[in-house]
C-alpha cells in the first residue's frame, strides 16, 4: 500500500499509482460539481478537489473495454483543448479512429453538405463543457459519449465518465496514453502492455 496526497491504493493499478500522481491526474479544481461527488477523494488546504485515482483507473478499463467493440472508424475523438489535441490526435492515429482537434465546426455531426461531415457511433470528449457542441450534436443524434471529466464538469449528458484533472498537459498525456494502450489491448491489438512502444512523452502537447 502507498499513500500520497492521502490517496492510498494498492498495486492492482494500470499503472504504478505514482505515474498518475506525477502527471497530476488527480489534481481537480476549486469548483465541483454535484454531478462529480462520488469521483471526490478529498478536498485539500488550497481549495482544489482531489480525484480519486482508483476510480480513475476503474473507468480507463471500463471505457477501453466498451471503445474496444466498435469500428475504430466510428468512433470520433474530439478536443478543443489546447493541451489535449495531441494527446486526442494521437490516440486517434493508434487505434485507427478518426479526430477533430481545435475548434468544432458546428454541423459536423449532423449537416451532411459540411465538409467535415461524419457519423460516427460514439463521441470520446475531452472536456464536456470546452467540446459543448461536438457534444450536443452527439445527443442530438443519440450516439453515447464517452468524456473526460474534471471536478467541476456537469455529467448529465455523458454516458461514461473518466474522472481526470482535463486540464493539466502531463495529465491530458498520461490518461490518453492509457487509453490507448488498454483499447489495443481489449482489441487483441497487443498481447501485453509490455509491447506498447509509445510512451506519455509521445502523447505530451509541445509548448
Amino acid at each position: 500500500m502507498i499513500e500520497e496526497d492521502g490517496i492510498t491504493t494498492s498495486n492492482e493499478l494500470l499503472v504504478p499509482e505514482d505515474l498518475y500522481l506525477t502527471s497530476g491526474v488527480h489534481i481537480g479544481t476549486q469548483q465541483k460539481s454535484a454531478d462529480m461527488k462520488d469521483f471526490i477523494y478529498k478536498v485539500r488546504q488550497d481549495g482544489l478537489y482531489v480525484l480519486d485515482v482508483k476510480k480513475t483507473d476503474e473507468r480507463i478499463r471500463a471505457a477501453a473495454s466498451f471503445l474496444s467493440r466498435y469500428d475504430p472508424k466510428r468512433i470520433l475523438v474530439v478536443s478543443a483543448r489546447q493541451y489535449g489535441q495531441r494527446p486526442a490526435r494521437e490516440f486517434s492515429k493508434a487505434v485507427g479512429a478518426p479526430a477533430f482537434a481545435g475548434r468544432f465546426v458546428p454541423g459536423t455531426l449532423t449537416n451532411p453538405v459540411n465538409a467535415g461531415f461524419i457519423e460516427p457511433e460514439v463521441l470520446v470528449v475531452t472536456d464536456p463543457a470546452a467540446d459543448k457542441q461536438a457534444l450536443n450534436e452527439a445527443l442530438n443524434l443519440g450516439i453515447p459519449i464517452l468524456a473526460l471529466c474534471d471536478a467541476n464538469n456537469e455529467t448529465r449528458n455523458v454516458d461514461l465518465v473518466v474522472p481526470t484533472n482535463n486540464k493539466g498537459r502531463r495529465a491530458l498525456a498520461c490518461v490518453y496514453w492509457l487509453l490507448t494502450r488498454e483499447v489495443l489491448l481489449a482489441r487483441g491489438d497487443l498481447k501485453d502492455p509490455v509491447d506498447f512502444k509509445m510512451g506519455i512523452e509521445d502523447f505530451e502537447a509541445r509548448l
